[in-house]
Formats: C-alpha cells, sequence, structure tokens
C-alpha cells in the first residue's frame, strides 16, 4: 500500500519564497566597526532576485557553480539566497587556504563565476589567472581596481544588480540536485568537493531549529561568527530563513573586542563559533568586561572545547556553552550536548561535556580494530561511522574508498557511544597516541592542561618513544603574565590522569597552529617537532 500523501520536493527557491515574505521583517545586520548596515529579509530578497536575473545573463543558466571569496555580510548572503534557488549550485571558497588549494578547489568544481569581496582582492587578485573555467568576477562593496585576467569580465555588484526586477520566478526541480557545496580543509591531501542538495539543506535546516538541535526560533537573533564558508555557516543562514530568526554578521571584525561590541551593541541571543574563538573572547572579557547577558547560549564545535573554558565563560558572562559535533561531510550538525530531562548535578555537567545526543536523523556505529562493531555501551570506543540524510555517501569528482564502507561515512573520530545515544569522542584517529600498546587520548590531556590556571592553550602530539613507541608531546601556551614550567604543570595532572599518561616532553609556544578552520594543526605541530623547531624541555618523576 502506497501512502496518500503529496510528493512535493523540497527546495531552496520555496524556502527563499516563504522566508523573504511570510518572515519579511527579520533583520540582517552586517557589522562594519561604525554604524552597523540593516536590511530586511525582505529587502535581502528583492537584491537576490536582482541578482539571480544579473547571472543568468551571465550565462548561469544551469547548475553552473557560482562561487564566493566574501566575508560575513549582506552580500554574500544574497548569494546565499540566489545561487541554489535559481538552481545553480553555490560554491563558497574558503579564503584562508593556501591560494594553490583555493585554486585547486576553484578549478576541480568548474566555478564559472566568483563574486569577491572588494576588501578580498590583494587575496584573490594572484589567484585569478590560475582560475581556468571561470569567467566573470563580481565585486561587492567597493572598486574593482585593476582586476583582469585573459577571457574574464569583471564587474560592479551595485551596478551589475541595478536596474533589474526585484522579483524572480525561482524554479522548482528535483530535491536531490545539487544547491551548494564545500570543501574540506585538505589536511591530508587535497580537498574533497561536498555537494549539498536542496532535499538536505531543508532537513538539515529543520534540525537546527529542533530544541535538541541548536533550537533557533523566530524570536533569536543569531550571531553568526563562523564563517559562511565553512560548512554553510553551521545552517545558521537558512534555518534563520526557515523561522524568521534575525541574523548578526561579522564581516571582517572577528577580533575579540570587536565580538564583544557586536554582543553589547546588537543583543544577539544565540551565537556559533570554534573554540579559539570563544577562548579569545573570554580573555577580552576578563580584561574589559562588557554586557554579554542576552546570549541565552553560545555553541561551540569545530573540536573540544575545555572544560575550563565552559565553566569560567558561564561563571563571567552567566552564559551556558553548548557543545556540537559535525563536519562538512555532514552537513555540518551531528549532534548537540543538550543534557536530558532530569539530569542534574555532575551527571548534568557530563552530558555537557560530551559532544551530544545524535538525533533520529543520523545512525552511527562504531568499528573497532579489524572493523568489528564495537557495543553503544558508553564505555566501549571505536571510530565512529554514521549515515543519514544530510550526510554525504560520496565526494564530488573524487571516490576516496578509505573514506566509506557499505553506504557508512568514516569520520575519523574515536568515541563511545552510550545506550541513550550520547557521543562521547575521544580524539581523531590519526592524533591517539599510542604507547606501549595503550591508546592515550591526546584530548584528554590538553582539557586537564588547559585546566591549570596559567594556561591559554595547550595541544598534545605523538612523537616518536625508543620505549613505548609513542609518548605525548604537550605544546603549552600561557597567558599573558602568567607564569609555569613544566613540573608544575605535570604536577598538576598527576592527580587528574593516570600516571603513565603523564607527559615527560612539555614546549612552551606562543601559539599553537591552527588551521583555516580554527581547529588545531596537529600536522604542523608535529612537522615543527621532527625538524627540531621546538625548544622542548622535561619533565620525570
Amino acid at each position: 500500500m502506497r501512502s496518500t500523501m503529496q510528493d512535493v520536493p523540497l527546495s531552496i527557491g520555496d524556502l527563499v519564497r516563504y522566508g523573504t515574505t511570510v518572515h519579511g521583517d527579520a533583520q540582517v545586520v552586517t557589522w562594519t566597526g561604525g554604524e552597523p548596515r540593516r536590511a530586511t529579509f525582505r529587502e535581502v530578497g528583492r537584491r537576490a532576485a536582482r541578482l539571480a536575473h544579473a547571472l543568468r545573463e551571465l550565462g548561469v543558466t544551469g547548475d553552473q557553480r557560482v562561487a564566493t571569496f566574501q566575508w560575513n555580510n549582506q552580500e554574500h548572503l544574497e548569494a546565499y539566497f540566489a545561487v541554489p534557488a535559481m538552481r545553480a549550485v553555490l560554491h563558497t571558497l574558503n579564503i584562508r587556504l593556501h591560494p594553490a588549494q583555493i585554486a585547486y578547489i576553484a578549478n576541480h568544481a568548474e566555478d564559472h563565476v566568483v563574486i569577491v569581496d572588494a576588501s578580498l582582492l590583494p587575496l584573490f587578485e594572484p589567484l585569478l589567472p590560475r582560475l581556468t573555467t571561470v569567467r566573470h568576477v563580481i565585486v561587492a562593496g567597493g572598486d574593482p581596481g585593476g582586476l583582469a585576467a585573459e577571457g574574464v569580465r569583471v564587474h560592479r555588484y551595485e551596478e551589475l544588480i541595478a536596474d533589474r526586477p526585484d522579483t524572480f520566478d525561482w524554479p522548482s526541480g528535483d530535491e536531490r540536485d545539487a544547491a551548494a557545496m564545500c570543501y574540506t580543509s585538505g589536511t591530508t591531501g587535497d580537498p574533497k568537493g561536498v555537494a549539498y542538495s536542496h532535499r538536505s539543506i531543508w532537513l538539515h535546516s529543520m534540525q537546527v531549529c529542533m530544541t535538541d538541535g541548536k533550537g533557533l526560533r523566530q524570536s533569536d537573533s543569531a550571531l553568526a561568527v563562523v564563517p559562511m564558508f565553512h560548512a554553510m555557516s553551521w545552517g545558521l543562514p537558512y534555518a534563520a530563513l526557515m523561522v524568521g530568526a534575525s541574523l548578526l554578521l561579522t564581516d571582517r571584525f572577528l577580533q575579540p573586542a570587536a565580538l564583544a561590541d557586536m554582543v553589547q551593541a546588537e543583543r544577539p541571543t544565540l551565537a556559533a563559533a570554534v573554540p579559539t574563538i570563544w577562548q579569545g573572547l573570554l580573555q577580552e572579557l576578563e580584561a574589559r568586561p562588557r554586557d554579554m547577558s542576552s546570549l541565552r547560549n553560545v555553541v561551540v564545535g569545530g573540536s573540544a572545547c575545555p572544560p575550563a573554558l565552559m565553566q569560567r565563560f558561564e561563571e563571567l558572562c552567566g552564559v551556558a556553552v553548548v557543545h556540537a559535533w559535525g563536519m562538512t561531510e555532514t552537513s555540518p550538525l551531528g549532534s548537540v550536548a543538550n543534557p536530558p530531562a532530569g539530569s542534574e548535578g555532575e551527571e548534568r555537567w557530563s552530558y555537557r561535556l560530551s559532544q551530544g545526543r545524535l538525533p533520529a536523523s543520523v545512525q552511527a556505529r562504531l568499528v573497532g580494530d579489524g572493523g568489528a562493531e564495537v557495543p553503544h555501551d558508553g564505555k566501549s570506543v571505536g571510530e565512529l561511522l554514521v549515515r543519514g540524510p544530510w550526510i554525504t555517501g560520496s565526494y564530488h569528482r573524487d571516490p576516496a574508498p578509505d573514506k566509506f564502507e557499505d553506504g557508512w561515512l568514516r569520520t575519523g573520530d574515536v568515541g563511545s557511544l552510550s545506550p541513550d545515544g550520547f557521543l562521547r569522542l575521544t580524539d581523531r584517529a590519526k592524533d591517539v597516541i599510542k604507547s606501549g600498546g595503550e591508546w592515550i587520548s591526546s584530548v584528554e590531556l590538553e582539557n586537564q592542561v588547559m585546566g591549570h590556571p596559567a594556561v591559554a592553550e595547550a595541544a598534545v602530539v605523538a612523537v616518536p618513544d625508543p620505549r613505548w613507541d609513542e609518548r605525548p608531546l604537550a605544546a603549552v601556551v600561557l597567558a599573558e603574565g602568567a607564569s609555569a614550567d613544566a613540573a608544575e604543570l605535570r604536577a598538576f595532572l598527576a592527580d587528574r590522569v593516570a600516571r603513565w599518561q603523564l607527559p615527560e616532553r612539555w614546549a612552551f609556544i606562543d601559539e599553537v597552529p591552527k588551521t583555516s578552520v580554527g581547529k588545531y594543526d596537529k600536522k604542523a605541530l608535529r612537522a615543527r617537532y621532527a625538524e627540531g623547531e621546538l625548544k622542548v624541555v622535561e619533565a620525570r618523576d
């Protein structure tokens, strides 16, 4: 027996049509460092329609890729609306990648048009001659200057969309068609393309709005610190469009002082960023307090958030830090650490320190050595594999057979799953330290070291050891004006982890190297150790 339900395709066009009318009064605020720029969803929708007409004239008549090289701002949001809604494919380029990687990504995706923020032209201009498929560059927010390349036409954004109709008949189509794409950061090889469908974006947006997701609602104003070029800004733009939540966009002003000023002035209720952003903001607030009371919670993802940071943020600001887990391949929302009803005290805190409960749409399994499945008992550890309607089943023009297994995505994350669906990650598979045949979690050591009041940041990596095969090296950044030595930090750890896990090797550095999306770059740290660039001191019992 078949159902009697209508089979109406999910499309970004319908989402744009709905959000810019029903929620037309919702606000889009772009921070400028002075007087913010303000527009409504209705106004952004009209400008998106004009952009769509302009793109049609530039030859975007099907699923051509329209790339963005932009900050989080109104013009970027207009591309978010226009490009997928007109059935082309939005491709957000990560401006922080190495130029060679950006060129590789743009060529691999076969970008036809690139929309570039004028402030980023010094980064983009040297790239342009290497972009073999690009035929049009649209410069937003300023003068293109002398930007030129053979076979490429350069346009001013405002001139291009001027005097065009402010309505567009957003077409329908197959909900499984690509709507947008992002590339992984490529820390272990060439970046890999993930193409999100209209269906996956729609379903993912619903999960962002669910109370067991981020709980985004119409009364919210969401501060999108996470870049719009990083996993679609964690789904915030389309989720906001779905429920009518206002958006506060940072543009290029990502410094801790600027973020503190934004929150105090614009009063957002929810914010999302990686731990390093919140660490910097916390240091700023400790030195120069601001009013953070508007925030209901801040979502932290990308890497594990140190418990000490969560506790201090709550003590200083009265704001709950909420753990989430995901990756480019999962759209990215995989789980959110909302504690279950009835949990209290230490039990509730334990749930908050996990990566969260997987929702009904994300299925998971754990596999151990040799591929044997591991039970979900909250204790057994294995590599996490996931599948679901907003999780990629392949990469764009890249088979990557080692990343997929019988329809499951191999995440590369190692951890446990509890019977009630909570995920606790102990490490990345490539970062686990195997010492004398036993596993040591680098993340656990990092979290414990960062619990010391003198420590601002800490990263732990495996280094070769003649006796134990591998041992942990702790690279530490001390807080401004603080002092501590290796012996003191090792003694501090002694009551918190098993003695055999205590690092003997310590390095004190100015900053932990980070990837383009703000995660600790442990590959770079291991390379610095191997090349003798780190000054290592030893502390033993």
